[in-house]
């Protein structure tokens, strides 16, 4: 399953179902597709999740065979999500997904 992310003024963010749905957890949501976070409420879930990202594990390539795709951690994934809600932060806009 695919989760699209939109809000006014920013392009869509797409990302695997999995994925959005831990970030939205770290963003203090239950984590229920469709949703949405109203303006008011961005600022908030954007420090949720940067807290949780910040304690989020980093995959280690070190012991990762030539043949292997190199594993991208959570932060590196929630970039995207995280610059749409500064966005949506710098314009007072709600968070949509679904």
């Amino acid at each position: 399953m695919l989760v699209t992310f939109s809000t006014a003024r920013y392009s869509d963010i797409t990302m695997f179902g999995d994925i959005a749905g831990q970030l939205l957890k770290l963003m203090g949501h239950s984590g229920t597709i469709p949703g949405a976070i109203l303006a008011a409420d961005v600022p908030q879930a954007l420090a949720n999740l940067q807290q949780g990202l910040s304690t989020a594990p980093t995959p280690s390539n070190n012991d990762a065979d030539e043949s292997q795709e190199p594993s991208i951690g959570l932060p590196s994934r929630a970039l995207p999500l995280v610059k749409l809600l500064e966005s949506a932060i710098s314009n007072q806009s709600d968070v949509m997904w679904k």
